[in-house]
């Protein structure tokens, strides 16, 4: 069989793997014996729940996250010049997607290498389609400026573009800052303009609801330490 690169989604929260990993993904996973993670343990942590019997200690992990070197990338997919499979292993949901795995991605493409994305959970396609907003024409901005003026900045920015090219606006934010992100996103939008504010997407505790920038500013709901994606639309 040609030597592919997996990419392989992981679970969005401690949720359990029947729910949302196909068992095709099971049959992949076990037999790969290279991985690109962004996390070695965490990475680790998954492929027991995947397979409890799984040996890990004869498994290679190569770490992709900020920290990596540029140059260091490419001899990730080396052993894929033998034969070998390797699979791509993000923190949390599909790889690839707001996340550094798409440099390797890029190269294995370069190199002519097979790339299988295999299905798994995505918060964004996920939240998107529990919104009520347009799914025809979206754009995913990932997080949004730290800096208290550029922010306010980019979210005016993002709900011109709601009015103005009748598209949806995604992006996230670390568990710490929900809370400030909404105040932000409820002091500068429009009261009429619509958010979307999906928390723990596919856990037990999900919540995914729709309402007016007005509305929420009566009735938020708890965000603390939890991820969160949130979506504009008019």
């Amino acid at each position: 069989m040609q030597p592919t690169l997996y990419l392989i989604p992981v679970t969005l929260g401690e949720t359990s793997i029947d729910r949302v990993i196909p068992p095709y993904n099971k049959d992949v996973i076990l037999g790969i014996k290279y991985f690109i993670v962004e996390n070695i343990r965490s990475a680790r942590r998954f492929l027991k729940k995947v397979e409890q019997t799984i040996n890990i200690d004869e498994l290679t992990f190569y770490e992709l996250n900020k920290h990596t070197k540029a140059d260091d990338i490419a001899n990730f997919l080396d052993p894929m010049r033998d034969g070998q499979h390797v699979g791509v292993i993000s923190e949390a949901g599909c790889p690839a997607i707001a996340d550094p795995g798409s440099d390797v991605v890029a190269i294995a493409q370069r190199k002519n290498y097979n790339v299988v994305p295999l299905v798994g959970p995505s918060s964004i396609l996920l939240s998107l389609m529990a919104s009520g907003f347009n799914g025809q024409s979206f754009a995913f901005h990932g997080y949004l400026p730290i800096d208290s003026n550029e922010r306010i900045r980019k979210i005016k920015q993002l709900e011109g573009r709601i009015y103005g090219e009748e598209q949806t606006q995604i992006f996230i934010e670390t568990p710490y800052r929900n809370l400030k992100l909404v105040e932000d996103l409820i002091r500068n939008c429009t009261p009429s303009t619509k958010l979307c504010i999906a928390v723990n997407i596919t856990c037990e505790d999900e919540s995914i609801k729709t309402l007016s920038v007005k509305e929420w500013s009566k009735q938020l709901p708890d965000m603390a330490k939890k991820n969160c994606i949130f979506l504009l639309y008019k």
